[in-house]
């Protein structure tokens, strides 16, 4: 069972510089975060923490798959999903979180709890609207529009460019004549 302590990242004790760490998320992490959007999920998350005097970065990064229903035909899939974040965590008076990209802690820390960001992040990745692939080229088969001439839409475009301009002609003959009078005080400069 995972646990939030899975995703606890003690970097007191780590030198300067670049550390990796790799997490496989599966179903049970979101049911952490009362999340049930997803049937199953299948995604691996690649962190990459840098460890500097003053501050640290950390870089996600994850692919995977998440079966999640159709909205279409409401049958489950996998959909792909991939995606990156980047977090600046730099260490001041108080924990403050309003900064997407900067997070900040009290001076007395020594762990970093990642499991919200590896969420975030996830969940973002998946577009709104979900729709599979297979019916997706269903929809879009080019033999379903053979019934459509599309000769007729450009006659009916061209005829309505036509009229657009013969009502242009019409329009700039009905102009008020005192507008040519303030057009002339712009060209007498």
């Amino acid at each position: 069972m995972v646990t939030e302590k899975d995703f606890l990242i003690p970097f007191v004790g780590l030198k300067d510089g670049k550390h990796q760490f790799e997490y496989h998320i599966t179903k049970s992490f979101f049911d952490l975060f009362e999340y049930e959007d997803y049937n199953e999920a299948d995604v691996k998350v690649d962190l990459v923490l840098n460890k500097k005097p003053t501050m640290l970065e950390l870089s996600f990064n994850h692919t995977g798959t998440v079966n999640v229903p159709c909205d279409v035909s409401n049958e489950d899939f996998d959909l792909e999903t991939e995606g990156n974040l980047n977090l600046i965590i730099k260490f001041g008076e108080e924990f403050n979180n309003d900064n997407e990209e900067l997070l900040i802690i009290p001076h007395g820390e020594f762990q970093i709890n990642v499991s919200q960001y590896i969420y975030e992040m996830i969940v973002l990745s998946v577009p709104y609207r979900r729709v599979r692939p297979e019916l997706l080229d269903e929809i879009l088969d080019e033999d379903d529009f053979d019934f459509l001439d599309f000769d007729d839409e450009i006659d009916i475009e061209i005829e309505e460019e036509d009229s657009t301009e013969e009502e242009q002609e019409n329009t700039n003959k009905e102009i008020d004549p005192r507008w040519d009078k303030l057009k002339q005080l712009l060209t007498d400069k």
